[in-house]
């Protein structure tokens, strides 16, 4: 059975309601996103796309653009539970479950695969990509976190690449901070990409379980998946050529656009 790519796709929104719907730069968010998530499918060659929404104007917009919609529940709060929903709701039984989030137009497709084909070839429960960042990254996240201390998570992970702990503090603390920055270029920690490869079971579990201490703590709920005792891989992978959180905001909307304008336009359209 084909792997799984869904793109949960929520109408409401506080800040931006319908925002699957915005036009970014002449093509819609739910396009581009949806775009990310067919190359990296076609890379992987043994996987299907579908979005997961709660609302008949995104269903509709989706199929025009030729994608597979699935209605959900309006009562589901977060892309994991709408990602298990419509996974239910195909009848399919995939062995991964690939959770794109729908507001993330510059996710790497590359980092979709890498994680996909890690899956494949481990008996890991969860994987999701880490990026090592150099000292200069390492200082605007520091600067950044000065005015939104929830901003960035970083995580810990050992030898095999087993994620350890997730936090929004930055870990690991540097005893000898400035001795490390003189003998390396990159420093030793590691940057989350809110990007999941579920084993169906796992995700199952982790739905399944009430929110865990430390997830309601930190206020990241991949810390119930190490809570319940499974097991996530941190993959290691590059910087993508566009990094910016997910657009959440007319703010946010305006950057993407601006960031495109500066780096030009990743989107491939996957109907050519």
């Amino acid at each position: 059975m084909a792997d799984l790519i869904v793109i949960p796709a929520r109408y409401g929104s506080t800040r931006l309601p319908g925002k699957p719907l915005l036009p970014i730069a002449g093509r819609l968010l739910l396009e581009r996103v949806a775009a990310i998530a067919i190359d990296a499918a076609r890379q992987l060659g043994d996987a299907d796309v579908v979005v997961a929404t709660d609302d008949e104007r995104i269903s509709t917009a989706a199929k025009g653009l030729g994608l597979e919609a699935l209605m959900t529940s309006p009562d589901i709060t977060s892309g994991s539970g709408r990602a298990l929903a419509a996974m239910r709701a195909t009848g399919r039984t995939p062995e991964l479950v690939v959770n794109l989030q729908g507001d993330a137009p510059f996710t790497a497709a590359a980092h979709i695969v890498e994680i996909v084909r890690h899956a494949r070839q481990s008996s890991a429960d969860v994987t999701t990509p880490v990026v090592q960042l150099d000292w200069a990254r390492l200082d605007a996240m520091r600067q950044h976190k000065l005015k939104t201390p929830a901003s960035g998570t970083t995580c810990i992970r050992d030898a095999s690449g087993r994620a350890v702990w997730f936090s929004k503090d930055v870990l690991p603390f540097m005893r000898k901070e400035a001795a490390l920055r003189e003998a390396e270029p990159l420093s030793p920690v590691l940057q989350h990409v809110g990007l999941y490869c579920y084993r169906r079971a796992a995700l199952e579990a982790f739905e399944a379980a009430s929110p865990s201490y430390y997830e309601v703590l930190e206020g990241l709920e991949q810390l119930r998946i190490l809570e319940l005792g499974l097991r996530i891989d941190a993959v290691k992978v590059p910087f993508a050529k566009i990094t910016m959180s997910g657009v959440d905001s007319p703010a946010d909307a305006a950057r993407a656009e601006a960031l495109i304008a500066e780096h030009g336009d990743p989107f491939i359209d996957w109907r050519q």
